[in-house]
């Protein structure tokens, strides 16, 4: 024990904040490259888990299962000599070069990576913060299917519209691909409960002038068309 103290004493204390895509590349390549007596390396994050954001729409869909898109990061850094703390960052300090932790932690640095992911941006529309479902994790991806789910048995008994309609704020990669697992997964949900799926509307809403910007406008016209073809509907501009 006293020789992993004498160890840790005169390391470099690595800190890094998420174990995303950028925080656990930069703690295995760090590892690379450092020993583990020249840096100890801790990587802090909320969840227990390595979630795969890019597929999240799809277990929103109910086309994955949770375990293919949250990998745990226990298993992911076994035998790679770097410490792993499931907590919430609530304060950075970086003149004391510190940082606080919601369960009243506190880890000290010589050099710290942020890699905490992003917020959700809402441009400001009234009500869409208030009233809408955010996709940034396996919880949030559950939530949205069982919301879906409830909202059809809803719409089952009560022949109610608003319970068949589906609005998805965002044109971009994500809400292209979640409209496009709904529209794909959706009948065959109907068909399980009883419900026409001619009756379900499904909408993206983009304030921007076309869908998938940035994308080239042959693939964004053929994306659309898809999509429009199979009951999406697009409100766009």
């Amino acid at each position: 024990l006293r020789l992993e103290e004498r160890r840790m004493d005169m390391s470099k204390q690595i800190l890094i904040l998420g174990g995303g895509y950028g925080g656990l590349l930069t703690a295995l390549t760090a590892r690379q490259h450092l020993t583990p007596e020249e840096a100890t390396i801790t990587v802090v994050n909320r969840y227990p888990t390595h979630q795969i954001i890019t597929e999240l729409h799809r277990l929103a869909a109910g086309s994955i299962a949770e375990k293919a898109v949250a990998l745990p990061l226990e298993k992911l850094l076994r035998g790679k000599n770097v410490n792993l703390k499931i907590d919430t960052v609530d304060t950075i300090k970086p003149d004391e070069k510190k940082v606080l932790m919601t369960s009243g932690s506190t880890y000290s640095y010589d050099a710290l990576v942020v890699a905490l992911g992003s917020e959700t941006a809402y441009f400001g529309i009234p009500g869409l913060q208030e009233y809408s479902f955010t996709l940034k994790s396996v919880s949030d991806a559950n939530r949205i299917r069982a919301h879906v789910e409830a909202r059809l048995d809803a719409y089952k008994q009560s022949g109610n519209k608003a319970d068949a309609t589906f609005v998805i704020g965002g044109g971009g990669l994500t809400g292209i691909e979640l409209v496009g697992e709904f529209v794909d997964l959706l009948p065959g949900v109907c068909k399980e409960k009883g419900i026409d799926f001619n009756d379900i509307s499904l909408y993206t809403v983009e304030a921007g002038p076309s869908i998938l910007a940035g994308f080239p406008p042959e693939l964004v016209d053929r994306a659309k068309s898809s999509l429009e073809k199979r009951g999406v509907n697009f409100i766009v501009g």
